[in-house]
Parts: C-alpha cells; structure tokens; sequence
C-alpha cells in the first residue's frame, strides 16, 4: 500500500491517491475495471433495464461517506459523527420529493427490490394476499412471483396481458373483487404501454386495497412528464435509481396524497411506517455513500440536460418500433408508450440465440418471453430492447433505423442448431462487429464515459 505522507484535503484528493493505488498496488483489478470502460464504450446496450451512470453520481459514490455508520434518520442517528450525512440524506430527500412532486420520500433502500419488500412488510402479515402483474406477462419477481420472497410469504393473485399484449384490467377488477386484496402492485419490468395509475386506484378503492406502483423503469419518464405519474394515484411508489435515473444502484420510497394519512386498519401514517420499515425493520445502516450518489443523480434528473435525454428515449422508442414493424416483426402491445419495444422472433429464432448472436456482434440485448410463448425464461421467443444508453449516446432517427436493419441482418444470416446454439460464419462475425464500432464512433457515450 502506498505510504500516506499528506493529509487528505478534499474529495478530489482522496480519488487521486486511490487510482494511483489501484494502478500500482492492485494492478490484475485495475486492468478488468479498464477492460470494462471499453466494453461499454465499444457496444451498443439495449439493455431496457439501466442506463449509463453520469461521471458526477460516480464520483459521489467513492466518497468519504462510505466511512460513516448512521442508523436512522437525519436528525435521529444512533451515532455520533453523522452532521455532514444528515446535509445529504435531507438534501436527497428534498431533491426525490421535487423531481417527482411527492410529499414525503426515503432513499435508504438499497434497491428497489428492497424497497418493494420493505413496503410489503410495513403493510401485510404473512399469508396475507396481494395482486401483483404475472412474470410471464411483463411482472417483476418481487410483485409475486412464487419464485420470489414476495409470493412465497404471501399469499399472491396474478394478473396479465390480453393476447395483444395489453394489460386486461376488467380481469385485474374482477381479480381483486374475487380474491379482496391487502395490497395491489402496479408496473412493470416488460410492457411497452402506458400504466393507467388511476384506473388501478379505482380498482383498489372498490376492493379496499392499498395500491403500490412500481415505477423502476419508467422514473425518468415519470419525473419528466412523459409517463403518467402514479405519486398521488397509488398510496405509496417505488423505484430503482440505476435504470432511467442513470443514478446509482438504489432504491426510493415515495408517496403523494396519501403520506400523512392514516393506514386502514392501524393507527399510523403510511409515511410514518414506511420510514419504520426501512429502519428497524429491514435495514441497518444506510449506504451513506450511494446516498450521496443518488443526491447527485436527482439533482441531475432535474435538470434540461437530463429531460431532452428523456425526450430522446421516447422518440428513439418510436423509430426502433416503426423500423421493426417495417421488416416484418411484431412488436407486442403494437407500439411503445415507454422505453420498451419488445419484439417476437420470427423464424425459429429463439431469444437465447439472439441474445448470444448479437452480443458476440457487439449488441448487448435481453431475451424475454412475449405473450403465449411456449417457450421457458432460459429460451424465449423475444427480445427485450430498451432505449435508454441509446438516447445517452443521442442516437438519432437515421442511427434508430441503423441499429434495427443491423439487428435484422445479424439475425437472417445466424443457423439456429436448436434453442440456445447457432452458427455465424467468422467473417460475417468480424464485419457485424466493425459495423458496430463505427455506430460507437457515430453516437460515442462522451457524456458518460
């Protein structure tokens, strides 16, 4: 370890003095990480599931703070030493409740799968039932997936898609009317359509249930107008800071209206309870540090910079789709109201070969199930695309319609050998791949990386 011969006088310093470590005490790491600077430069993420982390939300999260132990809340630590992470939890705080016109946020969760699970135990006892979107249908594993904590605790309904893909709320009202839910989740991990937050709440206002929404990956649609917001729609909102925000792995507790109202059956406020649930009950100490970084990613989330991306989401969301369509591929739910356009294979082409094909070619995608397929999550017949590190790259209509015809032409010139093997011939290979490297030089992530 390098010998410490000056004292550390700011932030800048303490980031200097430790790439200078890596690089000459831990050079094997230093090598991988610089590795992996290269692959994100040098491919193409489709990944509908995140975005690529701004420079400052990095440099937040190597801060001094990780050093400190703070359970609790600002103001009501349990130790001493926490001033300066009491400036930035409340600073994050007022920034979460800005961005999204909330009324009361936490943002200790570590992910927003946590924050699901925290909002789930605050609000239910074991066996208690819960209504939550399919997996199959688009759903995430934490809204009740028998796989999952969530439906292995509670007793969990599912609801889904209609044969277009589209989700069937008379089937969600009759669902919740049969089976009188304590909780109701809404959102999505693979839907391409608009979430009807309000049609949710009158649903679970009929059966007295409490609606959820999860909003992971959608955030940055939401807080900037662009999605229909569910803050005072649902009792309570979640989502993960990683995926639109471009922040930091992490997640947000939300609520609008509802936060300083009291819980049908208890004598608390759901904003009360949820701060409890968070810390005792299923936290220790928060990240103090990723707290900073989730500071920084709201506050850039707040800027124009961050909305005309959001712009670029969605209209580079509406060119892939067009393009797609135009060569003879369905898209599910017909278009895309979000970042998502997910695609049915044609051909026998199966998710899992796509997904291998195109990432040996340098295009980094997600194989998904779509509606009726007979084919199990490690297979597929679709892929899950996202626009997110695309618009970061301000991929424009004409690199839009490049990157689909790309796709198309890499996917008609693989040999399917069964579900998940194939055949591309290396010089193919090799030209796929230099045609990925000029759309990197093209639409370069200069921003980010």
């Amino acid at each position: 370890m390098a010998v410490i011969t000056e004292p550390l006088q700011n932030q800048a310093d303490l980031l200097r003095r430790g790439l200078a470590d890596l690089r000459t005490e831990d050079a094997e790491l230093a090598a991988i990480l610089d590795a992996e600077v290269r692959r994100q430069q040098h491919t193409l993420s489709l990944i509908s599931s995140s975005c690529v982390v701004h420079p400052r939300t990095l440099v937040a999260s190597a801060s001094v703070l990780v050093n400190v132990t703070a359970e609790g809340m600002p103001g009501k630590r349990h130790n001493a030493g926490c001033e300066n992470v009491d400036l930035v939890e409340s600073l994050a705080i007022r920034r979460a409740r800005e961005l999204f016109a909330a009324q009361y946020a936490n943002v200790q969760p570590h992910s927003a799968s946590n924050a699901v699970y925290q909002v789930l135990t605050a609000l239910l006892e074991p066996g208690d039932t819960l209504l939550g979107m399919a997996v199959e249908h688009g759903g995430h594993l934490t809204h009740g997936s028998l796989t999952a904590f969530s439906g292995a605790y509670y007793k969990a309904i599912q609801y889904g898609t209609t044969s277009d893909g589209l989700i069937d709320y008379d089937k969600v009202r009759l669902l919740a009317l049969a089976h009188r839910p304590r909780i109701i989740l809404c959102g999505a991990t693979a839907y391409s359509r608009a979430v009807d937050f309000k049609r949710f709440r009158a649903i679970a206002d009929e059966a007295g249930a409490i609606l959820l929404a999860d909003i992971s990956h959608i955030a940055g649609l939401v807080a900037t107008g662009r999605h229909p917001s569910p803050i005072d729609a649902a009792h309570v909102t979640v989502t993960c800071t990683h995926k639109q925000l471009a922040g930091p792995r992490g997640g947000l507790i939300l609520s609008g209206g509802d936060a300083n109202t009291k819980i049908p059956g208890l004598r608390t406020t759901f904003s009360r309870l949820l701060d409890q649930a968070v810390y005792p009950r299923m936290q220790g100490a928060p990240a103090a540090n990723m707290i900073a970084a989730k500071a920084a990613a709201l506050g850039y989330a707040l800027s124009a910079e961050f909305d005309a991306c959001m712009a670029q989401v969605r209209s580079t969301a509406d060119e892939m789709t067009k393009a797609f369509q135009a060569r003879d591929y369905e898209v599910v739910g017909g278009c895309s109201e979000n970042h998502t356009v997910l695609v049915c294979l044609r051909g026998g082409m199966t998710g899992a070969i796509a997904q291998a094909a195109l990432g040996h070619c340098g295009i980094i995608v997600s194989k998904h199930r779509v509606p009726g397929d007979p084919r199990s999550s490690l297979v597929t017949s679709g892929l899950r695309i996202g626009t997110g590190a695309l618009a970061q790259r301000r991929v424009d209509v004409h690199g839009s319609r490049q990157i689909v015809d790309l796709i198309d032409r890499i996917l008609s010139t693989v040999a399917p050998l069964g579900e998940q093997d194939y055949t591309l011939e290396p010089i193919l290979l090799a030209q796929f791949r230099s045609e990925v490297e000029t759309l990197c030089r093209d639409y370069p992530l200069a921003d980010c990386l």
